[in-house]
């Protein structure tokens, strides 16, 4: 049995070398519309990685190689935060006459073979520290969020609604044990439907287990943004949504992925730890 803690320490980024791009022709820009930049208004998306040129119109295709999903900026009221690079990057920030002004960036401390990430991180990274000025428009219904540097680099991101835009709050955070394997469930559509099998676990405010875990059962229902592996145990954060109009016979809740705590591969079941059924009363 191994076991795996994710741990996010923080240290000051490094600067690193500008991306390769290749010649592109200029597409036509679409019908867009311009939309005033608040903070409010930044926090309700997520921004992914949509478009890239540099100052001779070369789209930066180093960008775009995989992995999956795209590079992608989370913004709160005062702190930016960088997803599906190498790695996360974060810090405060201020709007200022229309642009976006940083303070010195900080990240994790990992290593990546993957070039994309790697080009993907020292871009974002030159990008934010160089004062970018920031385009918010909407084509298409869509928005976009151009970053656009004095040196003609510019990275154009498309909005995703998060989920405390689409279930109307900010839901509660709590952490679920995930077993290894998956468990035979009821559903009235779905004839042999498996559902995760789960329990509730709980943290002091150092971040250390406290209390007995809640009972095992069966997820009637997906976690948005989780890909369950079979023979791996996780422990999840994630954020619980109240839906104010439930669909018919449809669970009144709704979980969404907010980081992966804890990651163990079990070879075999532990006969004193996880049950393959759920335990029912």
């Amino acid at each position: 049995m191994k076991a795996c803690l994710l741990l996010l320490p923080l240290a000051l980024a490094a600067c690193m070398s500008a991306p390769e791009s290749t010649m592109r022709t200029a597409a036509p820009a679409s019908a867009s519309t311009s939309v005033p930049t608040s903070t409010i208004t930044l926090a309700r998306y997520h921004w992914q990685l949509h478009d890239a040129v540099d100052g001779n119109n070369r789209r930066l295709d180093a960008l775009f190689g995989k992995p999956e999903p795209p590079l992608q900026l989370d913004f709160s009221a005062d702190r930016v935060s960088v997803r599906n690079a190498c790695n996360a990057i974060n810090g405060s920030y201020t709007l200022v006459e229309g642009h976006l002004v940083t303070t010195p960036l900080m990240h994790t401390m990992m290593a990546c073979a993957e070039p994309t990430l790697m080009q993907r991180e020292s871009t974002i990274e030159a990008v934010l520290q160089g004062r970018p000025t920031l385009i918010l428009t909407t084509a298409d219904d869509t928005p976009l969020l151009t970053l656009a540097a004095d040196s003609g680099l510019s990275l154009t991101f498309t909005g995703k609604p998060t989920a405390e835009a689409r279930y109307g709050g900010p839901g509660e955070t709590m952490f679920l044990e995930v077993a290894p394997a998956t468990t035979p469930c009821a559903h009235p559509l779905i004839p042999d439907k498996s559902c995760l099998l789960v329990r509730e676990r709980h943290y002091d405010t150092q971040g250390l287990r406290s209390g007995q875990p809640g009972p095992w059962q069966p997820l009637q229902q997906d976690i948005e943004g989780y890909v369950h592996q079979p023979g791996t145990r996780n422990v999840l954060r994630v954020k619980r949504y109240t839906l104010k109009q439930p669909p018919a016979d449809a669970p009144s809740t709704a979980f969404v992925l907010d980081m992966i705590v804890e990651s163990e591969i079990v070879k075999s079941p532990d006969p004193g730890g996880t049950p393959v059924q759920p335990q029912h009363p």
